[in-house]
């Protein structure tokens, strides 16, 4: 059975609506937002970070000219929708108001609705789902819609802001492509290639979210398989997203997934291809999201054989 209730208050990020199927639940902010700031086992840990004061913001004159007087950003933590390519101000919106949500007709969905975001010209829309046939699952839907008069170029991005202490396991192309290039890593100007909280193997990428860390780290990947996995604690979260199109056009020189990570938390975050979104059309970003016990209480990832064999386990 599924149970959609809200809680008045979550932490400091204000009044919440809580999902839950009797193994899993899922927290969306409605007073700010919105955002998917708990997602666990119930009565577990939290995969999202939600240390609100932790994670800081931005704001400064650029920002309050595009914005107005007395605005800023905040990260807030957890799951949010932005769109790519990256620009400052535009794509920080301070999305601190009010969300309206709807409980959908089948119970188990819940809608949500940001302001409208007339600097931007878009609307914005999340859309969660507990499916009936997966115990431990979320779905997770991204609408952005054009509410301008000009058509609009952009990729849906959704961001997870995940909790920290983690690894994550970052599946890389495999294709026997000959004397071709098989795979896309695109590397941000503040990453050290030789970062220790990163290792290369030939199938896999592995990245650990270090808090005493002292600067962030950033790659990008066109990954054909459309999975990612984060290792926290004895439990695994995994977030698929949609399959790399080989024929579209992607942010960043062709990335269908990137990660970042600081001393405060580490992102795992999905890309839609780019498109021409024409005024009153929409585009759509879906992930499944899924928490499982680990099998292995320390595994062993130092090696492809060795995650090949962790993997098979889940």
């Amino acid at each position: 059975m599924i149970n959609v209730r809200e809680i008045e208050s979550y932490k400091d990020f204000g009044k919440v609506v809580a999902l839950d199927n009797g193994t899993v639940e899922a927290y969306v902010t409605v007073d700010v937002g919105p955002r998917i700031i708990r997602f666990g086992l119930i009565g577990g840990q939290n995969f999202m970070q939600d240390d609100r004061e932790l994670l800081g913001g931005v704001t400064d004159q650029k920002f309050e000219d595009f914005f107005g007087e007395g605005k800023k950003w905040e990260n807030l933590g957890g799951h949010r929708i932005w769109l790519s390519p990256e620009s400052y101000p535009e794509t920080y919106y301070p999305d601190l108001d009010p969300v309206k949500y709807r409980v959908e007709p089948d119970g188990k969905t819940v809608s949500f609705f940001a302001p409208f975001e007339m600097e931007n010209s878009v609307f914005k829309e999340m859309i969660v789902t507990l499916p009936e046939d997966k115990e431990n699952a979320l779905l997770v839907t991204m609408r952005v819609t054009n509410i301008g008069d000009k058509p609009l170029r952009f990729a849906i991005w959704g961001l997870t802001v995940s909790a920290q202490g983690g690894t994550e396991i970052i599946p890389m192309n495999t294709d026997d492509t000959g004397l071709l290039s098989n795979r896309t890593i695109m590397v941000w100007p503040y990453t050290n290639l030789g970062d220790d909280r990163v290792t290369w193997m030939n199938k896999y990428v592995t990245l650990r979210q270090d808090p005493t860390a002292t600067t962030p780290f950033k790659l990008g990947f066109d990954l054909k398989g459309g999975k990612v996995h984060y290792l926290l604690n004895g439990e695994v979260f995994t977030k698929f997203h949609m399959t790399h199109h080989p024929d579209a056009v992607y942010p960043d020189n062709g990335c269908s997934f990137e990660t970042y990570t600081n001393p405060n938390f580490i992102e795992i975050e999905s890309l839609a291809p780019l498109c021409d979104v024409a005024p009153g059309s929409r585009s759509e970003l879906t992930e499944l999201w899924m928490i499982q016990k680990s099998p292995v209480e320390n595994p062993d990832l130092s090696s492809d054989d060795a995650i090949d064999s962790f993997l098979a386990r889940l």
